[in-house]
């Protein structure tokens, strides 16, 4: 891999990473996104694929999450580059708005990036 690609790598990561502290997760998947992104999540949900793939399928998961979630404070830290990958690590204090239960929750994404774009996502998490 050469040098322009791990500092592109670097860049698109420092841009998600400040996209998200400052809620604009919309705004990061319309800007970041390669349109055929992967997405993979640790597990399925109701009403949720644990793998999808599309820009428009990642904006709907993120719209549910904000539909479903009350977020009380988080914490991202990040990027934590390799080669063309990136570590994202979230904490998240949240209330399902369903059931009205509060849960603390940790997850680290892992983002591969191909000229310039999020190509593939990946998340690793605790509930």
């Amino acid at each position: 891999m050469n040098a322009q690609a791990q500092k592109d790598t670097l860049e698109v990561g420092q841009k998600l990473v400040n996209f998200c502290k400052s809620n604009q997760v919309v705004e990061a998947i319309e800007t970041l996104y390669a349109d055929d992104i992967e997405s993979r999540e640790a597990m399925e949900t109701p009403g949720m694929p644990a793998e999808s793939r599309g820009k428009q399928n990642a904006l709907k998961k993120n719209l549910e999450w904000e539909k479903k979630m009350e977020v009380h404070s988080s914490q991202i830290d990040g990027p934590f580059p390799s080669g063309d990958r990136f570590a994202v690590h979230f904490n998240y204090d949240a209330t399902d708005k369903e059931t009205n239960k509060r849960w603390a929750m940790e997850e680290v994404g892992i983002y591969t990036v191909k000229d310039g774009k999020i190509v593939k996502e990946e998340f690793f998490y605790t509930m």
